[in-house]
């Protein structure tokens, strides 16, 4: 079982199985060039804005969110009187 591999030692490799390995070599070696030229594409971008929320535009914002949240209540009563008028209606 144990062989020695040496000089004389022959490999049966098929030329399938090459061209499996070098197509394989050639895609990492491109991913990799990919890759890095993405990297430094991205250090050339400008720097992200650093979003510094004013309280002004905090409160309009909050302001938004309550308007619609009362909306949307409002909505639902109404739905909801609707629904009733329904059943009122479906019973009779």
């Amino acid at each position: 079982m144990n062989k020695e591999i040496s000089e004389n030692t022959t490999l049966n490799i098929s030329i399938k199985t090459l061209a499996g390995i070098a197509v394989l070599i050639f895609t990492l070696v491109g991913m990799w060039f990919t890759l890095q030229n993405d990297i430094a594409e991205a250090r050339q971008l400008p720097e992200p804005i650093d979003p510094e929320i004013t309280r002004m535009e905090f409160d309009m914002k909050d302001k938004l969110v309550r308007q619609t949240i009362m909306s949307t209540q409002e909505d639902v009563k109404e739905i909801k009187d609707d629904l009733k008028a329904i059943k009122e209606k479906l019973y009779e």
